[in-house]
């Protein structure tokens, strides 16, 4: 059985924003997305217009590789270096609003669940969805590289 940590994780991402956007009903960006920086780290929005598919897909990934984990982890991670002029600079936290959203409509399409005083974990539904996403990408990576075929989890 091929896990989201046999294949390559900005491949896996990919397929895995597509699969959210087609097939998710629960997981559709807000109206402020289009708008909104992810942190005070950054200076603009993000360019791609569907990020908001592509962090969903990241956090589900994260929820499955580390879970339990929390918000505040979360953020952590997807922080990065505030550029204070002629200060140095600082690491900052990203923003918590849109993780947050993220993470309410992993759950409310059952893909992952809360533990109180423990974060979120993946939902059964959730594991064979990213099982299968890794399933599918490991096959087209095998049939353009023959040679990853004794890599493939059987």
């Amino acid at each position: 059985m091929t896990t989201p940590h046999d294949v390559p994780v900005s491949k896996f991402i990919d397929r895995l924003a597509k699969y959210l956007k087609e097939n998710v009903d629960e997981v559709q960006p807000l109206s402020w997305t289009s708008v909104a920086k992810t942190g005070m780290h950054v200076e603009k929005p993000p360019q791609n217009s569907n990020w908001w598919y592509v962090r969903s897909a990241s956090v589900l990934r994260k929820v499955y590789i580390h879970g339990p984990i929390g918000l505040e982890d979360l953020r952590s991670d997807y922080g990065g270096r505030k550029n204070c002029g002629s200060k140095p600079d600082r690491v900052k936290k990203a923003g918590g609003s849109n993780i947050r959203k993220i993470l309410q409509q992993l759950e409310a399409a059952e893909l992952i669940v809360t533990i109180r005083y423990e974060g979120r974990k993946m939902s059964p539904k959730g594991r064979k969805l990213m099982q299968d996403v890794a399933g599918d990408l490991t096959k087209e990576l095998v049939k353009a590289v023959p040679e990853l075929k004794k890599y493939q989890g059987e």
